[in-house]
């Protein structure tokens, strides 16, 4: 089951489920620096989970987390189950970032967390546009920066955000 308080003020007062089916409260990140993307398996931007990874890796120790959520909203790049996604992060890119439940990010559908980051009640609303779309969230759990699919996460312009976020109080 997933929740949201109404006019919630950060991404804490969401449960989702992670990538094996179990509830997962975004509670457990409060005080990290917290990286939300939506990822598929097969996209042209799916090599970006090696920088995602490398990524977590270098920050993890610091504070900072990378939550990835699948999604087939996108040409349809991401068909297979939370097992076989999984399976193909672990194998393919030695994923050990969180991965969790496979959603809908746009439409009638959209998943609350989403509807949080994206809404039009959002800092950066709008439409998520392609597959790795990510949104940097602060300590605090309030949206700090949106970026899109095209701007890699070991972009300099994202480095340099997380580790402004990492250093505020």
């Amino acid at each position: 089951m997933t929740t949201l308080a109404a006019h919630s003020a950060s991404i804490y007062d969401l449960s989702v489920k992670d990538i094996d089916g179990k509830t997962a409260d975004l509670s457990a990140y409060k005080g990290k620096v917290t990286l939300i993307v939506n990822v598929a398996s097969h996209c042209g931007y799916t090599k970006q989970y090696a920088a995602l990874e490398a990524t977590y890796t270098k920050y993890a120790d610091k504070g900072f987390a990378i939550l990835g959520f699948p999604c087939n909203q996108f040409g349809a790049q991401e068909p297979g189950s939370n097992e076989e996604i999984k399976q193909f992060c672990t194998s393919k890119f030695s994923v050990t970032f969180p991965l969790f439940d496979k959603i809908e990010v746009n439409g009638a559908n959209r998943h609350p967390l989403y509807e949080q980051l994206a809404g039009k009640d959002a800092p950066f609303p709008g439409n998520i546009k392609w597959n790795f779309t990510k949104f940097l969230i602060g300590k605090d759990g309030k949206i700090i920066q949106r970026f899109e699919s095209k701007v890699t996460p070991d972009s300099p312009e994202v480095i340099a955000a997380i580790e402004a976020a990492l250093a505020a109080k």
